[in-house]
């Protein structure tokens, strides 16, 4: 088994998009999933989080106020009322009008283009399985299976076992910042097939070997020096998260 084939037969992708590709336009809007896609990337990730009703839209702050023209919290709003807020703006003028997308539409658009998803479940806090059965339930009503080009993430530990346990055939992988202790009794319970550490933390090729040791896909994220990525890639880290696509195409 290679470090980027987990022993369920999962592959890494070898580059994501983050955020669709948060460098070339604005974060977790369709525009930005677009540009990923333009941009030759072939996987994407996106954050995932409940909106006041209960619908899973694509955000990754608790509050509307650094990415779009409104403020305050995003579980304060309808997936109604967040799909009419301005997400674009702030990024460029160009994007005047991209709103928010629901998880749903994150759906339709990666079937579209052919992307496959690294979906990150984005709980606000205490919100976490109910977070993760809501998005269980977007992808059953729009037909994507573990068949599907698709990867369940999060640092929210309570919304891996939701996964775990109601949809157990979909691949998991444990996000992690500055390895907190218990990650590797965390990725083992929950049955993760990688685990995907902040780059910084990964300070030599031995961080990187701890992770393949461990039986997990050692993967990283956010990425956007070439430099660096061809690195990481030398230590052994088959899968980079990255805002800039076109930057680290081809290493």
């Amino acid at each position: 088994m290679s470090a980027s084939t987990g022993p369920s037969g999962f592959v890494a992708p070898r580059l994501i998009g983050h955020r669709g590709a948060a460098a070339l336009a604005p974060e977790n809007t369709l525009a930005s999933i677009r540009a990923a896609a333009e941009s030759g990337v072939t996987w994407i990730e996106v954050d995932a989080k409940l909106a006041q009703d209960g619908v899973p839209v694509l955000m990754h702050d608790d509050t509307l106020d650094r990415t779009t023209t409104a403020t305050g919290p995003v579980a304060a709003r309808t997936a109604a009322e967040l799909g009419r807020i301005d997400a674009g703006a702030r990024f460029d003028p160009r994007f005047a009008g991209e709103t928010i997308p629901t998880l749903a539409q994150c759906l339709a658009e990666c079937r579209r283009l052919g992307l496959g998803l690294d979906l990150e479940i984005k709980p606000d806090k205490g919100t976490e399985a109910a977070t993760a059965a809501a998005v269980l339930a977007v992808l059953d009503a729009e037909g994507w299976t573990a068949a599907d080009p698709i990867f369940v993430t999060s640092f929210a530990i309570p919304a891996l076992r939701v996964i775990r346990d109601y949809a157990p055939t979909f691949h998991r992988g444990l996000l992690v910042w500055k390895f907190p202790e218990g990650w590797q009794d965390a990725a083992r319970d929950l049955g993760a097939v990688s685990v995907i550490s902040d780059h910084k933390s990964l300070e030599t090729a031995a961080h990187v070997a701890r992770i393949v040791d461990g039986g997990w896909i050692p993967m990283t994220y956010t990425v956007n020096d070439p430099a660096r990525a061809a690195e990481l890639y030398g230590w052994g880290v088959a899968g980079i998260v990255t805002d800039d696509p076109p930057a680290l195409k081809g290493i």
